[in-house]
């Protein structure tokens, strides 16, 4: 059993590989730019948006707290007329990216961490490359895709876009396997 702050070095080191990997798969390859559609009347619609002062947050439409009310006749007639969803409303202004790349950072390190820990307690000191990769790569998976499944199946998100998005979590995972397997501590 490997203890996970021995483990410091290949979770520091994937976290900032998978940093810079996300970073060339966003900007350079352009898969994710078929993620979103445009709203059509995007003009009106924000205008009118603007206009009910809505402030940042997530809200569901139409909206119903408890099931007696998504039971009633007037809520399965607005679900009916549509239209219904999900909105995420961002702050206005510009966008910064700093809080978010930070953020981003400090997911990678628990990834990477939640990594150290699972193959920590499954290989030992001395382990070969390819059992290391696989305990770290496994467990690297599930952190960056499988819970983003979710987003499709309940919030209606395309499946071509979460997809997409669990192919960059491969290729995170395996960048993340690869860092582990080549740091893994020596007997």
């Amino acid at each position: 059993m490997i203890s996970v702050v021995s483990l410091w070095l290949p979770i520091l080191l994937s976290a900032i590989v998978v940093f810079i990997l996300s970073s060339i798969l966003h900007m350079l390859l352009k898969y994710h730019n078929s993620d979103y559609k445009k709203l059509p009347g995007e003009d009106k619609v924000l205008d009118d948006l603007r206009k009910a002062n809505i402030p940042a947050g997530d809200y569901m439409f139409p909206y119903c707290t408890h099931n007696k009310e998504r039971n009633s006749q007037e809520f399965k007639d607005k679900m009916s007329k549509g239209p219904s969803g999900v909105l995420t409303l961002f702050p206005s202004g510009p966008i910064s990216m700093g809080s978010s790349l930070a953020q981003w950072f400090v997911y990678c390190l628990i990834v990477g961490v939640f990594a150290a820990y699972i193959a920590g307690r499954a290989v030992p000191v001395g382990t070969d490359y390819l059992s290391v990769f696989r305990f770290a790569g496994a467990t690297a998976f599930v952190g960056y895709s499988l819970a983003l499944m979710q987003n499709s199946i309940w919030y209606k998100k395309s499946w071509s876009a979460t997809l997409k998005s669990m192919f960059d979590g491969l290729i995170y995972a395996l960048f993340t396997a690869g860092v582990f397997g080549w740091l893994w501590p020596a007997a």
